[in-house]
């Protein structure tokens, strides 16, 4: 078989077999750079495709976390507007209090300044008034005082008059009184209790004061007189005794001062006179 004519000289070798083309290096170096840039380029994609998606998932979480905070916002939001409202209707309502309240304080100054003045007025009536009844209760006063003065008097003049004298039991008697207006002046004294009788000679007792007494006998010759004083149920006789003697007795045992009857006054079956006991806590001196 004869060798083709249009091969070329390199490709025909000596043993008659023909050899292919070698493939150049530049190319195939070539072809690995490019694969490996196409590698790379493809995982770089990869990896910002990821990274993208990581921000945009961080950036959706953040969206959603800013929109609840916005949604608490909001509603803390409504919340202080509705209170902000509450409080205003509040205001506006301690607002007209605080207008009414200075109104009523202003009506109540204008009123008590009224009573003031009016009290006042009444405060000059009342001193004029009450300065014309001192002065009229200064005359009064001062004619009382003569009054006073003139009863003492009269009173230390009948005093003097009265007398004292012992009793029928040896006791030292108080002042005697030898008639009504003496005996009105003794209980003025006040010094023991006073009882008057106006006695007739009876069958029975007579009460005169606590105790009872009984007249016997009236001389009218002699002015003597004899009576029964009835303590309890005992019966004390005082025999023939004279006018104006202080007829002494006691109403019960171990008794400091006696009670004592003295007549003023003696007529036929009469005698008139007074019955003087101790008062309770007398003095020492029991008169």
């Amino acid at each position: 078989m004869s060798t083709p004519s249009n091969l070329p000289p390199d490709q025909v070798s000596g043993g008659g077999q023909i050899e292919t083309a070698a493939t150049p290096r530049w190319i195939l170096v070539a072809f690995f750079v490019v694969l490996a840039a196409l590698g790379y380029l493809g995982y770089a994609s990869y990896s910002t495709r990821q990274e993208l998606r990581s921000q945009v998932d961080r950036l959706e979480q953040r969206n959603a976390m800013l929109e609840a905070q916005l949604a608490q916002a909001n509603d803390r939001l409504a919340q202080i507007r509705g209170q902000l409202d509450v409080t205003s209707e509040k205001l506006g309502l301690t607002q007209q209090e605080l207008a009414r309240a200075r109104a009523l304080a202003q009506s109540i100054r204008k009123e008590q300044m009224a009573a003031d003045e009016q009290l006042r007025t009444q405060l000059t009536e009342t001193r004029q008034h009450t300065q014309e009844q001192l002065g009229a209760l200064s005359g009064e006063l001062s004619g009382t005082k003569s009054q006073v003065e003139a009863t003492r008097q009269q009173l230390d003049a009948t005093i003097s008059k009265l007398e004292r004298a012992i009793g029928d039991l040896g006791v030292q008697s108080g002042l005697i009184a030898r008639n009504r207006e003496e005996l009105e002046e003794l209980k003025r004294l006040g010094e023991r209790n006073y009882f008057e009788f106006d006695l007739r000679k009876t069958r029975d007792p007579q009460p005169v004061g606590p105790i009872r007494v009984r007249l016997k006998k009236a001389d009218t010759k002699h002015y003597r007189y004899t009576l029964d004083v009835y303590v309890g149920d005992k019966a004390i006789e005082k025999k023939d005794k004279t006018l104006y003697e202080p007829v002494q007795f006691y109403v019960q045992q171990g008794a400091r001062w006696p009670y004592e009857i003295v007549v003023f006054e003696l007529s036929k079956d009469r005698i008139v006179g007074y019955l003087s006991t101790p008062k309770s806590g007398a003095a020492a001196s029991g008169f």
